[in-house]
């Protein structure tokens, strides 16, 4: 294991468990998110994401990551992995978004996102500020903070804990519950 993703790895696992609050999402259920477009990649492969894009095929499901390679990070990424098909099933697209740099991301969309879904690179946080996702203890990283996000473009849904079991069923049951014409696009 690298030295940084080991770094990242004990770092990640010493905040849980000293349980370190974090920022809560300042984008509330009904609230306009900001449109971005961002280097991305998918199965090793970047390209530009646009979140307006992405909103105008339905639903999306918008992820922050505190750091990819760490172990929760990874576990996460898998889950929504496993879990694409049942949100593509529901007119829903999932992408990450983190602070790493484009080459580390580009490794962790094959290994840990399986190439089933894209993950972006925000090293200047503007995105993850503009979602108040950053991390108000180590602000050189994400919050664990996931968001559904209405193809009108506002907030359906948002979930916040650095614990990853829960994300993917919570997302999956918030874009099950928004209106049949708003997830079938």
């Amino acid at each position: 294991m690298a030295r940084s993703t080991l770094f990242r790895t004990v770092w990640m696992a010493a905040i849980l468990a000293a349980g370190v609050p974090c920022a809560h999402a300042a984008l509330d259920i009904g609230d306009p998110v900001p449109k971005f477009t961002a280097t991305a990649a998918l199965g090793g492969k970047t390209f530009r994401y646009s979140l307006a894009e992405a909103l105008a095929k339905g639903p999306v499901v918008l992820y922050f990551f505190p750091a990819a390679d760490s172990n929760d990070c990874s576990i996460e990424a898998h889950a929504f992995a496993e879990a694409v098909d049942q949100f593509a099933a529901l007119g829903a697209t999932v992408i990450g978004v983190s602070a790493d740099d484009i080459d580390t991301l580009s490794k962790f969309s094959v290994k840990s996102c399986q190439s089933r879904f894209p993950v972006a690179s925000d090293q200047g946080k503007t995105v993850i500020q503009g979602f108040d996702a950053l991390m108000q203890t180590r602000p050189d990283f994400a919050n664990r903070l996931s968001y559904v996000i209405a193809p009108d473009g506002k907030v359906a849904y948002y979930y916040q804990n650095l614990n990853p079991d829960k994300h993917v069923e919570r997302m999956l049951n918030a874009v099950r519950a928004l209106p049949k014409a708003t997830a079938a696009k």
